[in-house]
C-alpha cells in the first residue's frame, strides 16, 4: 500500500542514494553540526583573547568586503569575456561567410543552370514521374550534375561550417536539400541506409520499404515540384566507394522524373574520382568544378579582422602570436585549431589579469566616462595594482590618478588604431610579393622591432633591395615588413595607383600622413603620358629612371618607411597594455599542448588550495589526514625517490590516519540526543583497502608503477617535481 503524501517519511541519507563524488573528508571531529552549549565554550575558550573586540569585529568586517570585493570583480570579468569573446565570434562567422557567399553564390547559379537545361530536355507531368520505368534511355539524359567544391584543407574540421552555410543558403532559395555524411555511405548500412536517410529529411513519413517511387510521389505536390533536389556529400573521399557508385546509378534512371543534383566536398584532387568510383558509375555524373577559397587568404582575412583591426578591444602579445603561429602552422593547420586557441588565450586572460574587465571599454561609446567610473570604484589595492604595472613604472608616470589612467588607455586606443592602419598599407604592399598578413604582423607586434627610438631601422631598410633581400631574410627580424617596403619600388605604375587607393582608405584616420598619399596620387597626372609603358614593367627594367616611374614608387616606398617608423608602435611599448593584452605564453602552452599527468599530480600535491578549506590548511607544509587518500599519497611519494618500498609507504600512510581518528577521539563533539559518543579508531583492514584504492588511482592516472614479479615490494614513480 502506497504511502499518503502527508505521510511521507522524511529524506535521510539512507533512503536519499544519489551518485556522488567524495572531494574532501572532513576532520572526524567537525562530524556534528550543532555543537552543545558546553563544546560553544570550549570553542569560545580556544580562541584566542583579543584585547579589543572591536578591532576583531573591524577585521573581520574587512574580510568579508575583501572577499565580496573579489567575488564582483570575478563576475565582471566573466561578464566581459563574455561580451568580448561574443564580439569575436560574430566577427569570425561574419568574414567566413563573407568569403564563402561567392562560391555559394556560384554554386546557386550553378544549380538554377543545371536545372533548366534538365528541363529543357524534357518537362513530364504529374503521372509520368510516378510511372516505374524511366522516362528516357538516352545516355545524355541519364547523368547528374554534379558540382565538385575543392576544400583544399587539410583536416574536414573547417569545412563542418562551411557545407551547412551551403545547405541554408540553397534552402533559403528554394531547394530541396538533403545533406549525408560519410559515415552514411558505408558497407555496414549500404545503399538501402544511405537511400533511407535520404528520405528522413525530404519526406515527413518513411515508407517501410524505401524506394525512388516513395520519392516520385513526394515530388509530384505541387509544393514540392517545381525546385531541384540538392544532396551536399560534405566528405567524399570517406565514403565507400561501392555504397556511392549504387546511389549514383540509381538515381541517374530517374534525373529526368526527379532533378536530383550532387554537392561533394574533396580535399585533394578530381583524380580522387576515379581511385573511389567505378567507371560506369563515373559515367553518370556531369562534373562541375567549384573552388573555396584557400586556407592562407581565410587566415588573413581572420587576422586582418581580429587581431589587426581592434573589433573587441583584446589583443596579444609577440610571444603569443609567435606561438599561435607556430601551433597553426605544425599542428593541423586548420581554421578551427587556431580559433580555439585565440578563445583559450582570452579566457585565460581574463582569468589572470585583475583588471581585465576594463576591456570592454574598448567597446563603448563612451570609453573615457566608462574608465574613469570603474577606475574611481576600484579599491585602493586595486588602484596601486594598476599604477605598478610594468609598463607604468618603465613609463615613470609622474601622477597616480584616474585622469592619468584614462588619458593613457585613450591614448593606447588611438594608438592601436594608428598602428592598425599602418599594417594594413604594409600588408596591402606586400601582398603583391607573397607576404601573409600573419607574418607581418607577428613581426609588427614585436617590441625589440619598436620604431619609436629605432634611427638605424631607416638605414637597414632603405639597403634592402632585390639582391640582397635573400640575406636579410637570414640574420635579421624585420624580414617581412623589409619586404613589402622593398616590394613598393616595383610596382607597375597601374597596380601602384591602386595601393595608393588602398593607401588613402586605411589611413583616413592619420590625416596628415593621408594628405602626402593624395600628393602621390596628384602626381600620376604628370606621368598619364607613360602609363601604356609602366604596365610593362618588370624588375628588371627598374635601374633605368629616364621614365619618371622610379621617382613616384621611391617616393611611396619612402613615404610608407617613414610612416612605420612613426606610427607602427607595438602594444606591448604602450604603458597599461596589460589590460588588453595577453602577455603568459606559457600558461597558454600548457593548456592547448599539456601535460596531464603533471596537471594531476600539482592538483593532488595542491588539493587544500582548490577545496579552500581550513581543517587542511592550517596544518602548514605537515600532511594532514583530513586530505582525501589519493592526495595524502601522492605527498608521501614526494619523500621518496624514483624506486620506493610499498609498505614503509603504507606504514606512513597509516600513520597519518591514525594520528586524525586520535585527535578525534580525544575532542569528540557531543549531541544534546546522545549522552555518549563512541569514536574507535578505524580498523587496519579498512585503513588498507583505503590505500590500495588510493594506489590504483595513482596507477590509473599515470603517476607510478605497480611493482613486478620479481621487486614485488618496490613501487616505481613515473611524474617527478612539483
Amino acid at each position: 500500500m502506497a504511502t499518503p503524501p502527508g505521510d511521507a517519511p522524511p529524506l535521510t541519507a539512507a533512503n536519499n542514494i544519489q551518485p556522488f563524488f567524495v572531494l574532501h573528508k572532513a576532520a572526524a571531529a567537525a562530524a556534528s553540526s550543532v555543537p552543545t552549549s558546553r563544546a560553544r565554550r570550549r570553542i569560545d575558550a580556544s580562541l584566542p583573547s583579543s584585547p579589543n573586540p572591536k578591532s576583531a569585529k573591524r577585521s573581520h568586517d574587512v574580510d568579508c568586503e575583501d572577499e565580496e570585493d573579489s567575488a564582483l570583480y570575478e563576475r565582471l570579468r566573466l561578464e566581459a569575456f563574455h561580451r568580448t569573446w561574443s564580439k569575436i565570434q560574430s566577427t569570425i562567422d561574419e568574414v567566413l561567410r563573407g568569403i564563402n557567399l561567392k562560391l555559394f553564390d556560384q554554386v546557386l547559379q550553378w544549380v538554377q543552370e543545371s536545372f533548366a537545361a534538365v528541363r529543357a530536355i524534357a518537362e513530364p507531368c504529374h503521372s509520368e514521374v510516378q510511372q516505374p520505368y524511366p522516362l528516357l534511355t538516352d545516355v545524355i539524359c541519364t547523368r547528374i550534375p554534379t558540382a565538385f567544391v575543392l576544400t583544399k584543407n587539410a583536416e574536414f574540421v573547417d569545412d563542418i561550417t562551411t557545407f551547412q552555410d551551403l545547405a541554408a543558403h540553397l534552402q533559403s532559395n528554394g531547394c530541396h536539400l538533403a545533406k549525408l555524411s560519410a559515415a552514411e555511405f558505408s558497407v555496414k548500412h549500404g545503399v538501402g541506409g544511405c537511400f533511407r536517410s535520404l528520405l528522413r529529411q525530404l519526406l515527413s513519413d518513411v515508407p517501410d520499404v524505401a524506394d525512388v517511387s516513395a520519392l516520385a510521389s513526394w515530388y509530384c505536390k505541387a509544393e514540392n515540384y517545381n525546385q531541384p533536389i540538392i544532396v551536399i556529400i560534405d566528405d567524399f573521399e570517406q565514403c565507400s566507394g561501392d555504397v556511392l557508385g549504387e546511389l549514383v546509378m540509381m538515381l541517374s534512371e530517374w534525373v529526368i522524373k526527379i532533378p536530383v543534383f550532387f554537392v561533394m566536398g574533396i580535399a585533394t584532387t578530381l583524380d580522387a574520382l576515379k581511385k573511389l568510383i567505378s567507371s560506369e558509375a563515373l559515367q553518370r555524373l556531369e562534373p562541375c568544378k567549384l573552388t573555396l577559397g584557400s586556407p592562407s587568404d581565410r587566415m588573413n582575412a581572420l587576422v586582418e579582422a581580429v587581431l589587426v583591426k581592434p573589433c573587441a578591444g583584446f589583443s596579444i602579445s609577440h610571444e603569443v602570436a609567435m606561438f599561435l603561429r607556430n601551433y597553426f602552422f605544425r599542428h593541423d593547420g586548420t581554421i578551427t585549431s587556431f580559433i580555439s586557441a585565440l578563445k583559450l588565450a582570452c579566457s585565460k586572460h581574463f582569468s589572470v589579469e585583475p583588471l581585465s574587465f576594463l576591456c570592454m571599454g574598448m567597446l563603448e561609446e563612451d570609453c573615457e566616462e566608462f574608465w574613469h567610473d570603474n577606475f574611481e570604484s576600484l579599491p585602493q589595492a586595486m588602484q596601486k595594482y594598476a599604477f605598478d604595472l610594468p609598463s607604468c613604472t618603465s613609463a615613470k608616470n609622474s601622477s597616480n590618478s584616474s585622469n592619468n589612467m584614462v588619458q593613457e588607455l585613450s591614448n593606447l586606443l588611438k594608438m592601436q588604431k594608428d598602428w592598425s592602419s599602418v599594417l594594413l598599407c604594409l600588408y596591402e604592399a606586400g601582398r603583391h610579393d607573397k607576404v601573409q598578413l600573419l607574418d607581418i604582423f607577428c613581426e609588427a607586434i614585436n617590441p625589440d622591432l619598436q620604431t619609436i627610438n629605432a634611427p638605424n631601422r631607416d638605414q637597414f631598410i632603405s639597403k634592402v633591395n632585390n639582391e640582397n633581400l635573400s640575406a636579410v631574410k637570414s640574420g635579421s627580424g624585420q624580414v617581412y615588413i623589409a619586404q613589402a617596403i622593398n616590394a613598393i619600388r616595383y610596382l607597375p605604375m597601374q597596380t601602384l595607383l591602386h595601393v595608393l587607393e588602398v593607401w588613402s582608405i586605411h589611413l583616413k584616420g592619420i590625416s596628415e600622413i593621408c594628405g602626402k598619399v593624395k600628393e602621390l596620387q596628384s602626381a600620376k597626372s604628370s606621368a598619364d603620358s607613360v602609363v601604356a609603358k609602366k604596365e610593362k614593367w618588370t624588375r628588371g627594367s627598374t635601374g633605368s629612371t629616364g621614365n619618371g616611374t622610379v621617382p613616384l614608387n621611391e617616393k611611396a616606398a619612402m613615404l610608407l618607411q617613414d610612416v612605420t617608423r612613426k606610427c607602427l608602435v607595438p602594444v606591448e611599448c604602450l604603458p597599461f597594455h596589460e589590460i588588453i593584452c595577453f602577455k603568459n605564453v606559457g600558461i597558454l602552452h600548457s593548456a592547448l599542448i599539456g601535460n596531464p599527468r603533471r596537471m594531476v599530480q600539482l592538483d593532488l600535491l595542491k588539493s587544500h588550495g582548490h577545496l579552500k578549506c581550513s581543517c587542511c590548511s592550517r596544518s602548514g607544509t605537515a600532511v594532514s589526514g583530513s586530505l582525501h587518500d589519493t592526495s595524502i599519497i601522492c605527498n608521501l611519494a614526494q619523500e621518496y625517490g624514483d624506486v620506493f618500498n610499498l609498505h614503509d609507504w603504507y606504514i606512513s600512510f597509516e600513520g597519518i590516519i591514525n594520528s586524525t581518528n586520535s585527535k578525534a577521539k580525544r575532542k569528540p563533539y557531543r549531541s544534546p540526543s546522545k549522552k555518549k559518543s563512541k569514536s574507535t579508531p578505524e580498523g587496519e583492514a579498512m585503513i588498507q583497502a583505503r590505500f590500495c584504492r588510493a594506489v590504483t588511482e595513482m596507477q590509473i592516472t599515470g603517476l607510478l608503477r605497480m611493482p613486478s614479479k620479481r621487486r614485488p615490494d618496490l613501487v616505481q614513480r613515473i611524474a617527478f617535481g612539483p
